[in-house]
This record gives C-alpha cells, sequence and structure tokens, in this order.
C-alpha cells in the first residue's frame, strides 16, 4: 500500500519560496518537482517570453518564464511555462522578500510548452484547470509538430478553440500583442 504524504499550502509555500533550486508544483496537497525540460523547450518558453514582453509595457504587465504560478486551490499550484501576470497583481508586494507569486485570480495569458516529461499531464490535468480559473487565454505550443493549440475565454464563459501551424498569431486577450509562430519555433 502506498503513502501519499499532503502538505498544506502553507508549508508548500514556504517550501517553493526557501528551496530556490527546485521548481515545486502541488496537485492535490502532493509536493511535485517540475522535471527538467529539453533545451528546445527552455528556447522555446524563454523566446516567447522575450516576444510578449517585447510588446508590453512593463508597467502594466509581467511575463514569468517558469515564475509565476497558477492557485486553483489550497490544495493545487501549477507552474505554467509562460505566464503574463498584470503589475497591478505584483507591485503592493514586490518590497516583500517573502511575497509568493502565485495568483488565483484568472490571468490574461497562460502558456505550455509540449516536453516529453510533462505533455501528458499538461493535456490531462494542467489546461483544464486553466479553463476552470478562467485564465483568459491559454496555449498549448507543440515545437516538434509545429502546432499551437488556442482557447481563448468568450463572453459565455466557455473558451473557443484554434489551431495555428504558421502565420502572426493574435494574443486576443492583450490588445496589439501577436506572436510569429514561424519566428517562435525557428528561433
Amino acid at each position: 500500500m502506498a503513502v501519499i504524504n499532503r502538505i498544506s499550502e502553507q508549508e508548500y509555500r514556504e517550501l517553493a519560496l526557501h528551496d530556490t533550486d527546485h521548481l515545486w508544483e502541488l496537485w492535490g496537497g502532493v509536493l511535485v518537482e517540475k522535471p527538467s525540460m529539453s533545451m528546445r523547450h527552455d528556447n522555446t518558453s524563454f523566446r516567447l517570453g522575450h516576444f510578449l514582453q517585447s510588446q508590453l509595457d512593463w508597467r502594466e504587465f509581467r511575463v514569468n518564464v517558469n515564475g509565476g504560478k497558477t492557485r486553483r486551490s489550497a490544495r493545487t499550484y501549477f507552474i505554467p511555462d509562460v505566464v503574463v501576470i498584470p503589475a497591478a497583481f505584483q507591485m503592493p508586494f514586490e518590497d516583500d522578500p517573502r511575497a509568493f507569486n502565485a495568483f488565483a485570480e484568472p490571468l490574461p495569458f497562460v502558456a505550455e510548452i509540449w516536453s516529453r516529461t510533462t505533455g501528458d499531464y499538461d493535456i490531462a490535468a494542467k489546461l483544464p484547470a486553466y479553463r476552470e480559473r478562467g485564465d483568459l487565454e491559454i496555449w498549448y505550443l507543440r515545437p516538434y509538430e509545429r502546432t499551437l493549440t488556442v482557447w481563448r475565454k468568450q463572453p459565455d464563459g466557455g473558451y473557443a478553440e484554434a489551431i495555428y501551424r504558421e502565420s502572426i498569431v493574435p494574443v486576443s486577450s492583450l490588445p496589439g500583442v501577436s506572436i510569429d509562430l514561424d519566428a517562435l519555433l525557428d528561433g
């Protein structure tokens, strides 16, 4: 019989803040380390974050790559590969060394990039959780297949899905922002 040790939200926050050598997520109260990713995954995440931040005003939005956390519940926190956070969510806490970079509020943009170590889990758990949270735009990028699936929140609360294989992709949740998919994947 397997014994699963669950930890509290406060224990998770303390560990995630103090253990800077690991990226910790909380899955239903169970502490799980986000695994290392391939070079292509890391480069694609960084480029996407760079492309986004270069089009956004730092005073309004912050882009985190493997940094900001989404809080689904007191028992579930995920670390998206790329996330856009309204600056107003962070600014009141920036001078607090104990501030935890996690948000329960829906975020304007969350992205996961396929990895052989997390691909199945992203599809089964993370992407549905982002929709349950109400995040406005959710991207799932498969760099080796050169496909991007985007879910955009609709006024009725549902999500419209679009699939891209090339071209300039608008980020509807961030007016005026678009990503050149070819440049992102060929970089």
